[in-house]
């Protein structure tokens, strides 16, 4: 017999009854403000096209990598989930397939956010009052598709009746922005914006990086295997960037190292660096040096600017081969924020008119150094829980370690960083109820009064966000 699918309403909240009661007054005022979501990786071509979804496969499954790791870790093959080969190779092609297979496990993610993601998609966007099982797989994936087909369900209309203000989406540097060229000419009120992301040709060992340059190259008009045509290059696109409503670069470097060196030792590097190949400490020098440039320009143009590093992107070799980036593969790694960012620090730190964002997958640091630093330098940001830690154990522990040195000013509101659309109210409406717990503690152990509690419940969910990356 299937068994009931009920979200509470206290979900989250501290069990405590005081404290509970504060957490439900704090969360009444908010939970209605619009979504800001400053950085994501959502696909601009649903709101340019304005098309349908296919399946409920193709929107819950297949583009989420938090879903396909899971399964792939219990034996599932990536084929099995109509994750797309590099070399067009066979793969699942069934929907309703691919469905039962993901409904068939859907016990594996017990205790996970995606369970909390997804139980909250298919009761509040769905409506569905029954737990999705192997049982209940056909009668879900029914009431999905055939919600799909209709225009409520389109993703501008979605965008809308989640109250979305802003979505920003991150493209590449050399990414034609061709979408978000037609969503500025569609009429269209929703705000979906681009996010400049240069990794592909500010990393030497990204794959294709000389291919990218000469790309770089013919886009711009600029010489970028020259170090003055490639900085040039660089600002061309920004600038382009901007001109499709950018507000913010992305930097998913492999640490967190930046550099400065002298003219006459960058040129020599870069000489290097563009005739290839170059040893990994080159490499690694380079990105160091690009970061600091980054810097230099967002002060020009205005970028604000997000550092992700410690991530060892596409650990799994044989998934990278198979399926390529961005396969649930990437590990997260001790990463070292002091003495990697002193030279970038050193030069702009102390710079008010400059924005940066670190992210970090080392929660070892967030006490130790992410939270002195950002509680000093004027230019310095924390970014939320991020990726393996957006999640309610990771946002309690991201706001016990951090609040202490950077207080709640230094950081920037959340983000839910996903592909998958329906996520993204979900997302926030966990970050929302856990903000509103952390705040409720606070006034019950008399460290905060309500009064304070309520403006920093805006500012969590809308203000600080807004600030940092100027939407």
């Amino acid at each position: 017999m299937a068994k009931p699918l009920r979200l509470h309403p206290d979900r989250l909240f501290p069990a405590e009854p005081e404290t509970r009661a504060i957490a439900r007054r704090l969360h009444a005022e908010i939970e209605g403000l619009p979504i800001v979501s400053p950085h994501g990786h959502t696909d601009p071509a649903w709101f340019a096209t304005n098309d349908l979804w296919s399946d409920p496969a193709a929107l819950l499954i297949t583009p989420d990598h938090y879903v396909f790791r899971m399964l792939f870790s219990q034996g599932v093959a990536l084929e099995d989930l109509g994750v797309p080969r590099t070399d067009g190779g066979p793969v699942e092609t069934d929907p309703r397939a691919i469905w039962r297979r993901f409904a068939d496990r859907y016990h594996l993610f017990r205790g996970t956010p995606s369970r909390m993601w997804h139980d909250w998609v298919y009761s509040e966007v769905f409506g569905l009052d029954v737990r999705l099982s192997a049982e209940t797989a056909d009668h879900y994936y029914d009431v999905i598709d055939a919600a799909l087909q209709t225009e409520a369900f389109r993703p501008r209309a979605l965008f809308e009746k989640y109250n979305i203000e802003v979505i920003a989406t991150t493209e590449s540097a050399l990414d034609t922005l061709d979408h978000h060229a037609a969503l500025q000419s569609s009429g269209w009120s929703g705000r979906v914006i681009t996010t400049f992301r240069p990794d592909a040709v500010l990393d030497p060992e990204f794959e294709g990086f000389h291919a990218n340059l000469d790309r770089l190259s013919a886009i711009t008009g600029e010489d970028a295997r020259d170090w003055d045509g490639y900085r040039a290059a660089l600002r061309v696109r920004r600038a382009f960037f901007i001109a499709r409503g950018a507000t913010a670069s992305d930097h998913g470097h492999p640490t967190a190292a930046t550099a400065d060196l002298s003219d006459t030792d960058i040129r020599a590097l870069f000489a290097r660096v563009a005739a290839g190949p170059v040893t990994a400490a080159e490499a690694e020098l380079f990105r160091a040096q690009m970061l600091t440039e980054m810097a230099a320009m967002s002060l020009d143009d205005g970028l604000t600017m997000q550092i992700h590093p410690g991530s060892f992107r596409n650990h799994n070799a044989h998934v990278f081969n198979r399926f390529g980036r961005d396969k649930g593969a990437d590990i997260p790694t001790r990463t070292d924020y002091v003495t990697a960012l002193k030279p970038l620090l050193d030069r702009f730190g102390s710079e008010p008119g400059l924005t940066i964002i670190v992210f970090t997958l080392d929660e070892t640091s967030y006490a130790r150094e992410l939270a002195p630093l950002a509680g000093h330098y004027p230019a310095l940001r924390l970014g939320p829980p991020w990726w393996f830690h957006d999640s309610p154990e990771g946002m309690r522990r991201f706001r016990e370690q951090a609040t202490e040195t950077a207080g709640f000013y230094n950081t920037v509101g959340f983000n839910d960083d996903t592909r998958a659309f329906l996520s993204i109210p979900a997302r926030h409406d966990v970050a929302r109820r856990m903000d509103c717990g952390w705040l409720a503690r606070l006034v019950v152990e008399h460290r905060m009064e309500e009064d304070e509690a309520h403006e920093l419940a805006r500012a969590l969910t809308y203000d600080l966000v807004k600030a940092a990356y100027q939407l």
